[in-house]
């Protein structure tokens, strides 16, 4: 973006740039406009008709129309945004904003770049002079000596031109002072030098500029411009293309920079300029070419401006420059790129409110004052042995900021290098980070453990694209990392209120889920086990998370639907059971148990002459068989006893295992909870109780677990179920409520069975069917509420016409909600709507009668309007709701069936892990199970072994293997698309298009050669005319003895040669 400051007046350069700005307004997007605006600066005295701007109360936007203005008046230009009027007391006079607008320019060029001044260079101002007359002299020489640089457009007009023409003519070098030992004659050469530039100036001046009266003060600014010409840089554009104008640019701006600088060199100069104006293309050909050998110092302080300014590409051109990350990144620049954040950003009022309550902790701690709410966070450094350094931002509302977004998957972040326990509460951790930033805070001098995952976060946090894409290349564990960015951007679009800003950050969520099952697509035609090996592994550097827990997170539906996650999910669900085995055999095992002990159901078979210590050590890693077990990467040192103990016990141990496969498959627990609940109520009520309180165990709040676990709609439906069973089993235990008691316990055992939905969700087809069910249940409430409006409307007019006067609410009601909707199916009473068809019966019209119990007669004043009701009725609701309800259903169906697989593999695996967590026996040995797990984990506190088939924690080595082995096939996914981008139509298109361009560029520079080439050999061609001419005058001469013939010309010049007479 920039400010391009012009007159401002509707006339010349400055109604041109104007117009400019508009068509850029109109046709760019609402964030370019506000980067491109014009800004005009013009006396006040020159305005035309400049009272209507005064206004003693005030007013913005100010109020301007100009009608009818005569030809000398000057009025001000529309299409500019800002004005800045300057009044000097003269009327009618141009220039008295001269001097304003050099301070102005150059106030701000002395300013520096980012948000709130946190750049490390100054903000680059450039004047272009086009055309102008003979006061742009003095505009030029003013702004020369404040260092601000030039562009002149040679060929525009006649201020232009002049200058041009001094800067290339008048190549005569001023001479030094001389001091008085000098001889005499320098100094007289040098007054001679001084008369003679004065006159070749004089001399320009009047070409140009003929009518002047002021020659000598002309002469005397010429000159001023003339001794800072290293300021200005002229532009041909007969000579050079639009494409140099940006390379001009620049150049013209680095030559200033390099006047200016004291202890940078001048490429330091023109790096910070190139990174300012985004001109990665000019750094790669000018500063990045091989020839210059960049140093850390010089590249770090550009690294920074890149990142915050977001210039992903110049980033990447520093790494592959040479910049060490681990050497940049430390936790303290860390933080200061997490202050720089934009105050409009949404993490950063997260981090500002985090930051507000740690600060005013230290405040009731040590009395500080609270800053200011609408306070930016500040880049740079305090002294960090004062109070005042707890109100800088750190890496501990970073870390509570992330654990709000990523909730439950991961441990905290950057709790290691604060020195803060995990199992702490957030009052006594904010207290030891203010204790630790009142010392010296030697943590932010230690580099970043992971600085290419912190700096893929903090990217995402902010949505740039470019940029986080960029680092989640450069980082390892690139599907865990892509699936955790997935699931910070869909979070953040929840909180977000903007409409633009939230579609940004979905379709980047989607785009690094897309890079996820690439990825993973690739890993899984590799080598199968080791990509279950990769959905299951524990990260370190994510928290402990694993692929599995961060895509169910972040509802990566599309990542689950992947054949490779479907075959782990496959293997945990079958365990040892094979795969194929017959329903039927399953159902009859579930009858007769004995039957598991035959060979009925087959299992798979382990090698014999396996050894125990290959279980953890996970030789299969090296191996391209996809047909391994996962039981032989997943086993840890209690899956080494349990294996030995089988092989002790193979018909003990084993084949209870084999009983718990074949009941958990079968759904026996559910099945029989159900016909179990009826009977022994209490017994349920104590391990429902009991399993309730197993899960509210973890390491969040119980609040934020009950969030997530009622998000689910299988999980309200098993609160309601044991809500309704609590309050039916209460309500028996007394004689008065015995009835309703029964009565909800009926309902509540509706609610069970509606609960055995869930367990055909495994099933590949009745999945899909579900989620479509699920779907249209939320079509029908659509469909409820406008019938809803029309049964009301048709029953109340109905009930009054019928009847005009009827005490019991109870027949009220009925007749004006339930009869209308029983009308839809067909059940018309005529007796009582149609007068001719009705039948004597008792009734009255007393009303005493009326209130004492007795029926109302129907009236039959207005049975005609009745009937059309009804007509009217039945035709909207049967036909036109009706339809639209089917309708509605049909297209929900043509909508989900196209996904609905990909919904459906997506709750497979939530369902499979709700079924693996779960104890093995089933009602009413359940109690059983609740009570040892009430004793494990609550009393002896002991992890469940259940995580392991969902969990594994890899040795480093192993562990570096597998990531070298999945960066490996990053690369190749990567540069396959690469390869595929460049192939495409649009590329080529390019490629051609700049080929196409070059081939013109060149074809100019040789007509300009072949022009150059003809002026040369027509001067060659007089030059060997008139040598031949002074040859042949010599020789007929007597002034030279001829003592040898003259030498013979060449072939090509002795047949040009003309003859001469005396």
């Amino acid at each position: 973006g920039a400010w391009i400051m012009t007159s401002g007046l509707r006339e010349g350069v400055g109604r041109c740039v104007g117009e400019a700005v508009r068509d850029h307004c109109a046709t760019a997007s609402s964030l370019s406009q506000a980067k491109v605006i014009a800004v005009g600066v013009a006396p006040w005295g020159l305005i035309y008709q400049r009272q209507q701007l005064v206004n003693p109360q005030g007013s913005f936007p100010a109020r301007y129309y100009v009608h009818n203005m005569p030809r000398e008046s000057s009025c001000l230009d529309n299409n500019h945004q800002a004005f800045l009027l300057v009044d000097d007391g003269s009327v009618g006079h141009r220039g008295s904003e001269t001097m304003f607008r050099a301070n102005l320019e150059d106030f701000i060029s002395h300013q520096r770049t980012g948000i709130w001044g946190s750049g490390s260079i100054e903000i680059p101002v450039l004047c272009v002079l086009i055309a102008g007359d003979a006061a742009m002299l003095e505009r030029v020489d003013l702004s020369l000596k404040n260092t601000t640089p030039w562009l002149v457009l040679a060929g525009s007009g006649p201020a232009a031109d002049l200058i041009a023409a001094i800067l290339k003519d008048l190549n005569i070098p001023l001479s030094p002072p001389v001091s008085p030992t000098l001889p005499t004659a320098s100094e007289e050469s040098s007054k001679r030098a001084s008369v003679e530039l004065r006159d070749r100036m004089r001399e320009k001046i009047n070409k140009h500029f003929p009518s002047e009266t002021q020659l000598e003060k002309l002469v005397e600014q010429a000159l001023s411009i003339y001794h800072n010409r290293d300021l200005i840089t002229v532009f041909h554009g007969d000579q050079e293309g639009q494409d140099d104008f940006d390379r001009i640019i620049l150049k013209a701006l680095v030559r200033a920079a390099k006047r200016d600088a004291n202890d940078a060199s001048e490429y330091t100069e023109e790096l910070k300029l190139a990174v300012a104006w985004d001109r990665v293309d000019i750094a790669k050909s000018e500063l990045f070419n091989g020839d210059i050998q960049w140093r850390y110092g010089d590249l770090e302080v550009s690294m920074t401006d890149a990142l915050v300014n977001d210039k992903p590409h110049f980033v990447r051109l520093f790494v592959e420059s040479g910049l060490n990350i681990l050497d940049y990144l430390t936790y303290h620049r860390l933080e200061s790129l997490y202050s720089s954040l934009s105050d409009c950003n949404l993490v950063s009022s997260f981090l500002q409110r985090r930051l507000q309550e740690r600060v005013g902790l230290a405040a009731s701690q040590t009395r500080l004052t609270l800053p200011d709410e609408n306070s930016s966070f500040k880049s740079h450094a305090t002294t960090l042995t004062t109070p005042s350094a707890a109100r800088d931002l750190t890496l501990y509302e970073v870390s509570r900021v992330l654990s709000e977004i990523m909730e439950d998957v991961c441990q905290p972040f950057y709790y290691a290098p604060l020195g803060v326990e995990q199992g702490w509460a957030s009052r006594k951790a904010m207290k030891h980070v203010n204790m630790l930033l009142q010392t010296e805070s030697l943590y932010r001098k230690q580099r970043c453990m992971s600085p290419w995952i912190a700096l893929f976060i903090w990217a995402i946090l902010q949505n740039r694209r470019e940029m986080s894409v960029y680092f989640w290349e450069m980082a390892g564990e690139s599907v865990l990392s892509a699936l955790a960015g997935c699931k910070i951007l869909r979070e953040l679009s929840k909180l977000e209120t903007e409409t633009e800003t939230k579609l940004s950050m979905k379709e980047l969520a989607q785009t690094f889920e897309n890079l996820a099952h690439d990825v993973f697509s690739e890993c899984y035609q590799s080598n199968e086990s080791r990509s279950f090996k990769l959905l299951i592994r524990q990260s370190p550097v994510w928290g402990g998370a694993t692929c599995l827990q961060m895509a169910t997170a972040a509802d990566a539906r599309l990542f689950f639907s992947h054949d490779g996650v479907q075959n782990l999910l496959s293997e945990i669900w079958w365990g040892d059971m094979d795969s194929n085995t017959e329903v039927w055999k399953l159902v009859l095992s579930f009858f007769l148990p004995p039957f598991i002990y035959t060979n009925l159901i087959s299992f798979k078979e382990q090698e014999k002459d396996e050894k125990p210590e290959e279980f953890h050590q996970g030789k299969e890693f090296d191996s391209v068989d996809g047909a391994e077990s996962l039981a032989d990467g997943i086993n840890t040192e209690e899956d080494v006893e349990e294996c030995n103990a089988l092989r002790g016990k193979p018909e003990g141990t084993s084949k209870w295992h084999d009983h718990k496969y074949c009941l958990t498959l079968t759904c026996c627990r559910e099945f029989t909870s159900l016909l179990f609940i009826l009977q022994h109520q209490s017994l349920c009520c104590i391990s429902g109780f009991l399993l309730w309180s197993t899960f509210f165990v973890g390491s969040t709040t119980v609040i934020q677990r009950m969030k997530l676990y009622i998000q689910d709609i299988w999980n309200k439906c098993d609160i309601t179920a044991l809500t309704l069973f609590i309050l039916g089993l209460l309500c028996r235990m007394f004689p008065w409520t015995y009835n309703f008691g029964r009565a909800v316990l009926c309902v509540d055992y509706m609610v069970f069975t509606l609960r055995l939905i869930h367990i055909f969700a495994v099933h590949k087809q009745l999945g899909p069917k579900i989620i479509i069910v699920g779907k249209m249940v939320k079509d029908v409430f659509f469909f409820l509420f406008f019938l809803g409006v029309w049964l009301m409307a048709y029953g109340v007019a109905n009930q009054a016409l019928l009847y005009s006067y009827d005490s019991r609410p109870g027949w009220i009601i009925r007749r004006v909600f339930y009869r209308p909707y029983m009308h839809i199916y067909g059940q018309i009473p005529l007796d009582e709507i149609d007068a001719d068809k009705r039948h004597e019966k008792e009734c009255t019209d007393n009303v005493t009668l009326i209130h004492q119990g007795a029926e109302p007669c129907p009236q039959s004043d207005a049975n005609w309007l009745v009937l059309i009701l009804l007509s009217i009725y039945l035709l909207v609701t049967n036909i036109l709701l009706v339809n639209l309800l089917i309708a509605m259903f049909s297209y929900t169906f043509n909508k989900v069936q196209e996904h609905s697989d990909v919904y459906w593999k997506f709750q497979r695996y939530n369902l499979i892990a709700e079924y693996h967590s779960r104890p093995c026996l089933s009602p009413p040995f359940i109690i059983i199970s609740h009570l040892h797990i009430f004793f494990k984990r609550v009393i002896q506190r002991l992890p469940s072994n259940k995580n392991q088939h969902f969990m594994l924690d890899l040795k480093s080595k192993e562990a570096s293997l597998l990531n070298m082995w999945e960066s490996t096939l990053k690369e190749n996914l990567l540069s396959m698309q690469g390869k595929k981008q460049r192939e495409c139509d649009t590329e080529r298109l390019k490629r051609t298009s700049t080929k196409v361009d070059s081939v013109l560029k060149q074809m100019s520079e040789i007509r300009d050669h072949d022009r150059r080439l003809r002026k040369l050999e027509s001067e060659v061609q007089y030059c060997s005319t008139a040598l031949s001419w002074i040859v042949e005058a010599l020789s007929q001469s007597d002034v030279v003895k001829q003592t040898r013939p003259p030498p013979l010309p060449s072939k090509g010049i002795a047949s040009k040669r003309p003859t001469f007479s005396r």
